[in-house]
């Protein structure tokens, strides 16, 4: 089973110059918690993502108005990025390893295709990865080093 075969396709992106509440639009839009961050110009070349927990931990916990930024003013970065045709089980490796929730599928352009989150995982991977991915991003001495993702 490959990334392809697993991910959401096409997901939502914005650029770093979109405002943070129609960022957090898509997300509700597209019932999701990262719009990954593009370049621009009309380019799908990620740089960074914006994740739910980005927004509330950089910018309403530390009393900074939300409605006044952009994307680029609380996306994560770098970027994390998986290939579409690498082994799923890859995928969730590299996801343990740097504790995170959702990563983007990029092409091999380094272009977004689709993402891949942990609801994912639990639908196609066996009980016992799902259980050990869940567990090590939720641990929290480490969910909290990862910052937003």
């Amino acid at each position: 089973m490959q990334v392809k075969d697993v991910m959401t396709a096409d997901p939502a992106c914005c650029t770093p110059e979109t405002p943070l509440t129609e960022v957090a639009r898509m997300m509700v839009d597209n019932d999701c918690g990262e719009i990954p961050v593009c370049e621009g110009n009309g380019s799908k070349r990620p740089i960074g993502v914006v994740t739910d927990r980005d927004i509330v931990v950089r910018t309403i916990a530390e009393n900074i108005n939300p409605l006044e930024l952009t994307a680029a003013d609380c996306m994560s970065t770098p970027v994390v990025t998986v290939l579409a045709d690498m082994p799923a089980e890859e995928c969730w490796r590299i996801m343990e390893e740097k504790l995170i929730r959702r990563v983007p599928v990029v092409n091999d352009k380094n272009e977004i295709s689709g993402i891949v989150a942990l609801a994912d995982v639990a639908r196609h991977a066996k009980d016992s990865v799902a259980g050990e991915l869940v567990k090590e991003v939720s641990e929290p001495t480490k969910a909290s080093s990862a910052a937003g993702r």
